[in-house]
């Protein structure tokens, strides 16, 4: 008889975790995506940057997506935005095949997409007064959400009076007027210093917790992940496939004193294993490893 393998320690769940995750499976599948593949033509021949990417997210669920450089998050957030079409599989939103870009979906970039000639005030404004609201009800819903992310008392300034942060939570309030059934962040918050990050990170969880919304979330930076997802999705690159969904054994509400917890510890080393495995000597062969060549004296060490 074989002896049963230890539980990964980045598994282990408390019980109040543990029930959170029954909880949220229990919820309906708002998107779910099947054997999802894309393939670009290049002069130098087709390149594939997704392939067989199959998962599901439910109601109010925060998923993050990770993965090494080129592993193709961005394109596969495109493609779940309509920005971008699939060369294979499909994705359903609420049972429905997503064919282009629609008022169910927000979308928030990394760089700061508000228009510099509007106030913040009618860049809220703006995809409701597109969706046919009349002006009365967008400048409504606008106040509504700008108080919601703190920004009530600049619904009349204009981007460039604003702060990188303020600037993203306007972005957010954006995204969000039109009550989308997902909301999809592609790092919206790496441009940003490390301080207003973190105040960032906090600020997004806030609105989470307060509107029936689901987010899936792009993000290079482990820790960003921990802190913000219940389920992490981690991809490999060449070609991005799914490599492990991780669910977060982080008890919620979050704040910054978790970071020094065991679980938070241990995934976050998983998570780092997985991006980056030690160097192989067929990677070696293939270049991924820089040749390195000495440019100073060899007797002048800095270690």
């Amino acid at each position: 008889m074989l002896n049963p393998q230890p539980i990964p320690s980045y598994l282990i769940q408390s019980d109040a975790v543990r029930a959170r995750f029954q909880h949220l499976k229990a919820r309906e599948v708002i998107l779910e995506v099947n054997d999802l593949g894309k393939r670009f033509e290049t002069s130098q021949g087709a390149i594939t940057a997704l392939d067989g990417i199959s998962f599901k997210t439910h109601r109010r669920e925060f998923v993050c997506v990770i993965g090494p450089s080129g592993c193709g998050k961005s394109t596969l957030i495109r493609i779940l935005a309509g920005l971008d079409s699939q060369t294979s599989g499909h994705v359903l939103l609420d049972g429905r095949p997503v064919q282009g870009p629609g008022a169910d979906r927000g979308m928030v970039f990394q760089g700061y997409t508000l228009f510099p000639w509007l106030t913040v005030k009618k860049n809220v404004m703006f995809g409701l007064k597109m969706n046919g609201h009349s002006n009365v009800h967008a400048e409504r819903e606008a106040l509504q959400w700008l108080d919601l992310v703190g920004l009530a008392k600049f619904a009349n300034a204009y981007p460039h009076q604003l702060s990188g942060g303020m600037k993203q939570r306007v972005a957010i309030a954006r995204a969000l007027a039109n009550r989308p059934r997902i909301l999809l962040m592609d790092e919206p918050f790496g441009a940003l210093d490390a301080q207003t990050r973190a105040k960032m990170q906090t600020h997004l969880l806030d609105i989470w917790r307060n509107i029936d919304v689901t987010v899936l979330f792009i993000t290079h930076d482990l820790d960003e992940a921990i802190f913000l997802a219940d389920r992490i999705l981690v991809l490999k690159a060449h070609p991005g496939e799914v490599q492990e969904l991780i669910e977060v054994p982080v008890p919620r509400p979050r704040d910054y004193s978790q970071i020094t917890l065991p679980e938070f510890a241990a995934t976050k080393a998983r998570l780092d294993a997985l991006i980056h495995p030690p160097i192989t000597a067929d990677d070696e062969d293939e270049g991924v490893k820089p040749h390195m060549v000495r440019l100073t004296d060899v007797n002048d060490n800095v270690e």
